[in-house]
């Protein structure tokens, strides 16, 4: 089978309710925290993707006991000291900049160097972002030129606590902190620029000495040396950034509704919601939940008829920093100028994610004007597209992929999209979900190229 897909004509209308997978960021979260407590964890609606099947690969490396039966996990953890460590041991992120930062800051311990390699794309991102904070713990590396994958660490058994000015909006950095302060013994002081707080809000479910001062801009947080954590059992909320393409699908097609059916709407994640509401799309929570500090809910969506242009605040960015490519969509479609700045971040993801921005916004003939970290976007409310459009080389980022079919499905055109399989780092079951959303069972709106 190839791993192409083509799309030939827009999405029709339609009326569904749809669940996505369980949250990425909370699935690898589980999968640390779980190995670090005493005894057994399970989890229920564990997204089983490429980036969390890695976290389990790497802590069972670690000597860590995991079953996984389809979406269920259980893990037995060793305690806060448990990990084995063996001679020459490599540990592969493969694609996962989550993965590869959270679990240094709890290999800063290691009696043994260890090796953390990662697949092509993770091998360009920076990495000197983590091991410089984690060194002043007492920890050592040695990065490919100084700021890349491989790596090697080398753990120190006289750790220090630190204070540290996260400035960059970055919750692998900071959780990355949290997790080297729960192995020092004292407190460890952070002041971070705000992002999504998962680690936080698990650490405080647990009972970990953990303290967060919010203020306006950043975060204080204080995390104390850990003895015990207990286990962690845990249904987990289904994910805000998979359900995003969806909710975007949505607005921009005609006569249409869905439902997504219990999303993690924690507030530093729905960036993508406020953003879209000041647009003009009408999004609306039912069934709010608190679960285990989470906020969850059911998101319903439908069409909209005016789109209008935004000046976006760049106080929203770190809460939408994964679902701008598909804002971008929205734009392209809104009455006006769009304006999205302070977005260096975007280009740190799997790809340079702001230049992949204009090159599918070019392609639908959108007028963009790009800096290294901002776009304009000068919309058009009528944007219908009738040419031939191929997407390729984009270091298999699964949401350029899933963008640029969102866009075909609502803009219409002739599309080939290569690298399908990049969305089973994150999104395995994207395609399926997108096959059932259509009315005529019958026929697909898209086809695979044999």
């Amino acid at each position: 089978m190839s791993n192409i897909v083509k799309i030939n004509k827009k999405i029709k209308n339609f009326k569904k309710t749809i669940i996505v997978p369980g949250d990425k960021s909370l699935s690898i979260r589980w999968v640390l925290f779980a190995s670090l407590a005493n005894g057994q964890s399970t989890a229920k609606n564990l997204l089983i993707s490429e980036d969390v099947l890695a976290t389990i690969e790497a802590v069972k490396k670690l000597g860590i006991k995991v079953k996984l039966n389809q979406n269920n996990c259980k893990i037995f953890g060793n305690g806060i000291n448990g990990f084995k460590y063996k001679n020459n041991l490599t540990i592969n992120a493969q694609n996962s900049g989550t993965l590869g930062r959270l679990i240094l800051g709890l290999l800063i311990n290691s009696p043994k160097p260890i090796n953390l390699i990662g697949d092509k794309s993770l091998s360009k991102r920076d990495f000197k972002r983590v091991s410089d904070p984690l060194s002043k713990f007492g920890a050592k590396f040695s990065l490919t030129k100084n700021k890349f994958l491989p790596l090697k660490v080398y753990g120190s058994s006289r750790l220090k606590p630190i204070k540290y000015f996260e400035k960059k909006g970055s919750a692998q950095c900071k959780s990355s902190i949290i997790f080297a302060g729960m192995r020092t013994e004292g407190t460890t002081k952070i002041k971070a620029k705000k992002s999504r707080d998962h680690t936080e809000l698990l650490c405080k479910h647990l009972g970990l000495p953990i303290s967060i001062k919010k203020n306006k801009n950043f975060d204080e947080i204080k995390i104390s040396n850990v003895k015990k954590i207990n286990t962690l059992n845990y249904n987990i909320p289904s994910d805000i950034s998979s359900s995003a393409f969806f909710i975007v699908l949505t607005a921009l097609s005609k006569n249409s509704e869905l439902t997504i059916k219990n999303i993690n709407i924690n507030p530093s994640r729905i960036g993508i919601i406020t953003i879209l509401r000041k647009m003009g799309v009408k999004i609306f929570f039912k069934n709010l939940k608190i679960y285990k500090g989470e906020k969850k809910a059911d998101i319903k969506v439908v069409s909209a008829k005016n789109i209008k242009a935004i000046n976006c605040p760049p106080k929203l960015n770190s809460g939408a920093i994964d679902e701008f490519l598909v804002i971008f969509l929205v734009a392209a479609k809104a009455k006006g100028i769009s304006y999205f700045r302070n977005l260096s971040e975007l280009n740190q993801k799997e790809s340079p994610r702001l230049k992949w921005a204009k090159k599918i916004l070019t392609n639908l003939g959108v007028k963009t004007i790009t800096t290294n970290d901002s776009i304009k976007i000068f919309g058009n409310p009528n944007l219908n597209l009738n040419k031939k459009v191929i997407i390729k080389n984009y270091l298999k980022d699964h949401r350029v992929f899933m963008t640029s079919l969102i866009a075909a499905l609502s803009f219409g055109g002739k599309w080939t999209i290569h690298d399908k399989d990049s969305i089973n780092t994150s999104f395995p079951s994207f395609l399926k979900i997108i096959e059932d959303l259509k009315n005529d069972q019958k026929k697909k709106y898209f086809k695979d190229k044999y």
